[in-house]
């Protein structure tokens, strides 16, 4: 276990969340902690409420109790766009690209969330926002070189593989400069290849970028290979957590994804 690890500083914290939907509870007293510089994964059945937990968290909803808190702080009811400019930066179940533009300009896109310019400096082109323009071009650039998008930069995002469609939607996040990645169901739709190249694609830019990463996914090859820790929800509630181990042993698991006979 790495250094970080130890320490176990808190990065992400939900302290009782609960989402409703009228008369429907879809996240219940949901408390859960992510440590610097963890891998760790939400998991469970269909419908158990994990992505409803991804967008309380990155304020596509504000709980109807609970608190959510970055590095100690309070992000509860605060806009998407703030919690990202505070380090938080996610993917999305389905793949979210601005699918009629090129890799390159998809990942410029946003890097302008950094960008300092006043709208007047950046209409007159002032120098401080030359400067800021130009370090936006050589960032994008650095990164597809990074991530290995160079020989496709300047293709059409909806033109690319699935595999690479996944990797420039997280290479997008990464523009953002975050600390905290949140990865929803990303090797959803990959065959048993692209799967183990994604693994040691999260692994890689987990390494290179210093992140601390949260992830939700189906595929528990992924899931048991690359987590520190694993929180397992059904119906809303929290029914475990512990190491891969730990979690692929106990019996709520087991029970959550099989069922049981009812004689049993």
């Amino acid at each position: 276990m790495n250094q970080a690890l130890k320490t176990m500083v808190p990065v992400l914290e939900t302290k009782n969340i609960t989402m409703r939907f009228g008369g429907v509870v879809a996240v219940n007293d949901l408390s859960i902690q992510v440590n610097q510089g963890e891998i760790v994964a939400l998991i469970g059945p269909n419908g158990a409420g994990k992505t409803t937990a991804f967008n309380v968290i990155t304020g596509v909803y504000t709980p109807t109790s609970g608190d959510v808190l970055l590095k100690g702080e309070s992000i509860t009811g605060l806009l998407p766009d703030k919690i990202t400019q505070k380090g938080v930066a996610r993917t999305f179940q389905n793949i979210r690209l601005f699918k009629n533009l090129t890799v390159y300009e998809n990942i410029l896109i946003a890097k302008h969330l950094r960008f300092k310019a006043d709208f007047m400096s950046a209409t007159l082109q002032l120098p401080h926002a030359r400067r800021m323009e130009k370090q936006m071009h050589t960032d994008t650039e650095l990164l597809i070189n990074r991530l290995g998008l160079q020989s496709v930069k300047n293709e059409i995002a909806s033109s690319l593989p699935y595999g690479q469609q996944r990797h420039l939607e997280i290479a997008r996040a990464l523009a953002t400069e975050p600390e905290l990645l949140l990865l929803d169901e990303p090797a959803a739709g990959m065959n048993p290849q692209e799967t183990d190249e994604l693994t040691a694609f999260i692994r890689e830019i987990k390494n290179e970028y210093n992140l601390t990463v949260f992830m939700i996914e189906h595929h528990m090859d992924l899931v048991m290979e690359i987590s520190d820790r694993i929180y397992v929800l059904d119906f809303g509630v929290l029914i475990a957590e512990g190491n891969p181990d730990q979690v692929q042993n106990n019996p709520k698991v087991i029970e959550a994804y099989l069922g049981v006979e009812e004689d049993a």
